[in-house]
């Protein structure tokens, strides 16, 4: 489990490399750091076991041991990349930056801010990898969108928290707003997050103006 005094320092290093790993690892925490800083770094395709045997320093057998498949492994990566990025980094920087759902929804690019500025920017995982699996019954497609979902799950509840009412519509708003300023980085915006800020606070105090003036239900 990805702890919160772990993440204290990540906006400032790159979060290619995996989370923090026991001094003397096991075979399989060895497997799972090589596999999430090669899926990482270079996609899901572009890696193959070979690659993953050689950083990880573990035998063939070993690896097939813990993981039957490659994609058995990427799904752990993509598990794992979750509960580093999503849980540990994300979601513990904006509710430390911020104490109202209002200024918690801007922080996000602010948090952002400091990411696209990391040596390595790798951009979104779960878009990379559900874009690299276009057959839509992969598991490792549903798996990159059911990690995306997770997100807006996490965004409609700040929604809800400011008194938005149709916070689902609002979180995918919203989230369109976050991975459009991921691709905006990718091209090198470097300003790519004060810009959508400034259009997030539009759209947010726009949908807190539809709110107040909604009657309340009796």
């Amino acid at each position: 489990m990805i702890s919160a005094a772990m993440t204290a320092g990540t906006p400032l290093r790159s979060l290619l490399s995996a989370p923090e790993t026991p001094p003397h690892p096991r075979a399989k925490e060895r497997i799972l750091a090589a596999a999430y800083d090669l899926f990482s770094r270079h996609g899901i395709r572009a890696v193959g076991i070979d690659a993953i045997i050689e950083q990880s320093g573990v035998a063939r057998m070993t690896l097939y041991r813990h993981f039957s498949c490659k994609e058995q492994l990427v799904l752990a990566f993509l598990e794992q990349r979750a509960q580093f990025w999503a849980s540990g980094w994300l979601q513990t920087e904006v509710m430390r930056r911020a104490t109202t759902p209002r200024d918690r929804l801007l922080a996000i690019f602010d948090v952002f801010g400091e990411w696209f500025r990391v040596d390595g920017f790798e951009g979104c995982t779960f878009i990379n990898v559900m874009l690299e699996t276009r057959n839509p019954d992969d598991r490792v497609r549903r798996a990159s969108i059911e990690h995306l979902e997770r997100i807006r799950e996490f965004l409609a509840q700040l929604a809800g928290d400011a008194g938005i009412r149709d916070r689902e519509a609002f979180a995918r708003k919203w989230h369109m707003l976050m991975k459009g300023a991921i691709v905006s980085a990718g091209e090198g915006d470097r300003d790519a997050a004060a810009r959508a800020r400034e259009m997030g606070a539009l759209v947010l105090d726009d949908a807190l103006a539809r709110a107040a003036a909604e009657p309340t239900a009796a």
